[in-house]
């Protein structure tokens, strides 16, 4: 197996494929996913979910192109195929925090702790204004 890649390797197919846009545009585009891959670790907060739904969109367009064109281009498949799943799971991530609770529970923000401090500050106030009243 290995004997027949590295015969692969030296023959005009091999050069006519690392010399072509084939090759060269995946290998180009991989910043993309490698991009994505990295700021899956990044503070929700500065996720935009319209630039990231657009990368996804974006990868799903061209996976399909990918598998379309002849020969397939398995190498830029699975470029966007990683970029979409990377951009998918930003998504669920910026919805989650924008939309679903979890910025209030990064902010240690609950209902009840809101509510409780409110009261708090309320009854502070109508103590203060008692005490400006005497």
């Amino acid at each position: 197996m290995a004997s027949t890649f590295f015969g692969w390797l030296r023959s005009p197919a091999a050069r006519e494929y690392f010399f072509s846009t084939h090759f060269w545009g995946p290998v180009a585009n991989w910043g993309l996913p490698l991009a994505a891959l990295a700021d899956l670790s990044k503070d929700e907060e500065f996720i935009s979910g319209t630039m990231t739904t657009a990368l996804f969109s974006y990868s799903l367009v061209f996976m399909r192109f990918a598998w379309r064109v002849q020969p397939r281009n398995y190498l830029l498949f699975a470029c966007h195929a990683t970029n979409a799943t990377a951009q998918g799971v930003q998504d669920a991530r910026f919805v989650n925090y924008w939309y679903y609770g979890g910025r209030e529970k990064k902010l240690g923000l609950s209902p009840e702790g809101v509510a409780e401090r409110a009261t708090g500050k309320v009854t502070e106030a109508i103590k203060a204004a008692e005490n400006l009243k005497k």
